[in-house]
């Protein structure tokens, strides 16, 4: 397995960061792939695969860059650089730029885990990478940039919370599939057999992405380690579309279609951040749906950290299981759906 030692001061002060450029090459790598694991990535994958693989076929040593990058079980490292707080795309996507030619060659050697194909041998790779990163960006990710990173903020939120109530070790084993704390300081980041490294001292991020079949590490070596995961499902797909109209019944109708989405949704405790990401309602609204339904003694309140958090009280269940079974609308109109983290 691959692990690395993490000692207590290094654990400490590790941060969560959003990064633009780990959700660009993160959506890459799905396109890339050409599969989704929810409606809402598949009906993305349809809106922008075809363009995609067309600019592709028309930029053949673009095409053949990738393949070599993303290699089965090792990514090139210089096109994931290690994320910092509050960094913008561009600024992100220039250090890839920005990368040396003789290296971007070896971790592309090293990923494709034989010798480099004769076409790759040249100095530009860094500035096509980044030219393609760019475009997936401005035409794939930007446009839904400000609902992803609600998400993505609302996620951080919640893993701060566990943080709280668990400790690193509840929030670690439940980070990304092979990745857990085995004690001893030991951080196993995935189940392949590389020599374990020690990362003490370094600073140490944890980065979350709304697609949901990746996840990677990356480092600039004994000063920046990241550990990239995919953000909780209920987050990153349709937010739960499917079991919401279920449950809303003649709730709908009784506490309003909007108010009523809220109390369905806290089956766990969360913030106004992670509610107003999951039903793409604003601060505001949220807001006031909360307040009406804590005064009807319906959701409690309380704090996690430096986070408040909202939960159903017994009254809500109650009132919830009531209204569970029923059709949403006599008239037999559909209940819209929560807004996905794929839309415009």
């Amino acid at each position: 397995m691959g692990w690395w030692q993490v000692n207590a001061d290094t654990l400490a002060g590790s941060r969560f960061v959003v990064s633009p450029l780990a959700e660009t090459f993160a959506s890459l790598k799905m396109l890339h792939a050409g599969t989704g694991t929810h409606p809402g990535e598949r009906a993305w994958l349809r809106a922008h695969l075809p363009a995609y693989r067309a600019s592709l076929a028309g930029d053949p040593l673009t095409a053949l860059l990738v393949r070599a990058g993303l290699g089965q079980e090792w990514i090139a490292d210089f096109l994931t650089p290690a994320p910092r707080e509050g960094e913008t795309f561009a600024t992100e996507v220039a250090r890839v730029r920005g990368a040396d030619p003789a290296a971007a060659r070896a971790d592309l050697t090293l990923s494709l885990r034989g010798p480099l194909p004769a076409a790759l041998h040249r100095d530009d790779l860094p500035d096509r990478a980044a030219d393609l990163l760019t475009h997936v960006w401005e035409e794939t990710v930007r446009p839904y940039w400000e609902r992803r990173r609600r998400v993505l903020e609302a996620d951080v939120l919640a893993r701060t919370a566990r943080l709280g109530q668990g400790g690193w070790a509840a929030v670690l084993d439940a980070l990304r599939p092979g990745m857990r704390w085995l004690g001893e300081n030991r951080l196993q980041v995935n189940l392949h057999e590389y020599p374990p490294r020690e990362i003490s001292g370094a600073r140490l991020v944890f980065v979350p992405v709304t697609p949901q079949r990746t996840g990677w590490v990356a480092w600039e070596e004994h000063e920046r380690y990241a550990v990239v995961y995919p953000c909780s499902g209920v987050l990153a797909d349709d937010g739960g579309t499917a079991a919401v109209p279920a449950a809303l019944g003649t709730l709908g109708a009784l506490l309003g279609e909007r108010r009523a989405r809220v109390l369905v949704l806290l089956d766990s405790p969360m913030s106004t951040t992670q509610l107003c990401a999951l039903t793409g309602q604003g601060l505001g609204s949220v807001g006031r749906h909360l307040r009406v339904l804590l005064d009807a003694g319906l959701v409690r309140r309380g704090r996690a950290g430096r986070s408040v958090l909202y939960a159903r009280t017994a009254e809500g269940e109650v009132l919830l299981r009531a209204g569970r079974g029923r059709e949403p609308d006599r008239k037999g109109r559909a209940v819209p759906e929560i807004a996905s983290v794929y839309d415009y």
